[in-house]
C-alpha cells in the first residue's frame, strides 16, 4: 500500500510540475540566456544537450550540425557558421596526433584555431591539426583566407569522423542533484547558471579513400542554450486525462 501511494504522490507531484512550469512557458517566453533553475528545465536542458551530441557524433560534419542549430533557434539575421581564426595559440601536435595521422613530423602538420560563431553567438571553440598536402590547393587558400569553415572547406573529400573521444564539462543535473529540492508550485525566481563550456569531442576525419587528414578537438560553449525555452507543456507530451474527461468519454 505504500509503494502505490508512493507511486501516485510522485506522479502527481510530476503533473503539477508540468502543469504549473508548462503554463507559465506558454503565457511568458523566457529570454534567451535566461532559464529559469527549476527541475523542469534542467531536465529541459539535459534532454537538448543529449540529442545535440548525438547530432554531433553522428554527423559527418560538425559545421553542418551547428549551422541547422543556428536556423532552426533563429540566432542570427543570417543563419550561418563563420569559422574566426584566433591569433597567437599555436599548439604543435602530439606524438599521438602524429601518428593517428600517418605523418612523420609536425612540419607537415598545420594548426588552425578558431570560434565558430553564428551571429554574435559563439558556439564552439576548435582545434584543428590537419595536413595541407591532403588537401587541394583551393582548400588551403580559403582555410588561410577566408572565414569559412573547415567542414565545408573540405566538404568535397566526402569525410568521415572518427570519435577519439568526448567528455562532459557541465551538466544540468550532476551527480547527486535531484528534483526534490523544487516545489511543484514554485515559479524558480532563479536563473539556471549557464557555464562557458558545456562538452569537448575530440575526432579524427578521414577521407572517402580512408586517408586521415584532420585531428578536431571541439569545445562546444554556453551559448549553444542562448535560445527560447521550448514549451515545457510541448515537451512533456500528453498529460493523464481528468476524472471528469474520462467520464465524459465513457458517456453515450
Amino acid at each position: 500500500m505504500a509503494s502505490a501511494v508512493t507511486e501516485r504522490t510522485g506522479v502527481a507531484w510530476f503533473v503539477a510540475v508540468v502543469g504549473s512550469l508548462g503554463a507559465i512557458a506558454a503565457t511568458s517566453a523566457t529570454r534567451p540566456g535566461s532559464w529559469p533553475d527549476n527541475c523542469m528545465t534542467r531536465l529541459l536542458a539535459t534532454d537538448i544537450l543529449v540529442d545535440l551530441n548525438i547530432d554531433l557524433l553522428s554527423s559527418p560534419s560538425a559545421t553542418m550540425v551547428l549551422e541547422r542549430w543556428c536556423q532552426t533557434h533563429a540566432m542570427a539575421s543570417v543563419p550561418r557558421i563563420v569559422a574566426i581564426k584566433i591569433e597567437g595559440l599555436e599548439r604543435p601536435p602530439n606524438a599521438e596526433q602524429l601518428q593517428r595521422l600517418q605523418v612523420a613530423d609536425a612540419s607537415q602538420v598545420r594548426h588552425r584555431h578558431v570560434e565558430l560563431r553564428c551571429g554574435s553567438h559563439v558556439l564552439s571553440r576548435a582545434d584543428n591539426w590537419y595536413v595541407p598536402e591532403r588537401l587541394s590547393a583551393e582548400m588551403n587558400q580559403q582555410l588561410e583566407g577566408t572565414d569559412t569553415p573547415f567542414g565545408k572547406v573540405i566538404a568535397s573529400l566526402q569525410p568521415v569522423r572518427h570519435t577519439i573521444d568526448t567528455r562532459t564539462l557541465w551538466s544540468p543535473m550532476p551527480p547527486g542533484w535531484s528534483c526534490d529540492r523544487f516545489e511543484p508550485t514554485s515559479e524558480a525566481a532563479t536563473r539556471l547558471q549557464i557555464p562557458q563550456e558545456l562538452f569537448q569531442v575530440r575526432a579524427l576525419l578521414r577521407d572517402a579513400a580512408g586517408r586521415p587528414f584532420s585531428e578536431v578537438s571541439e569545445v562546444y560553449q554556453g551559448a549553444l542554450l542562448d535560445i527560447l525555452m521550448p514549451s515545457l507543456r510541448a515537451a512533456a507530451g500528453p498529460q493523464p486525462a481528468t476524472t471528469k474527461q474520462v467520464e465524459r468519454s465513457k458517456s453515450p
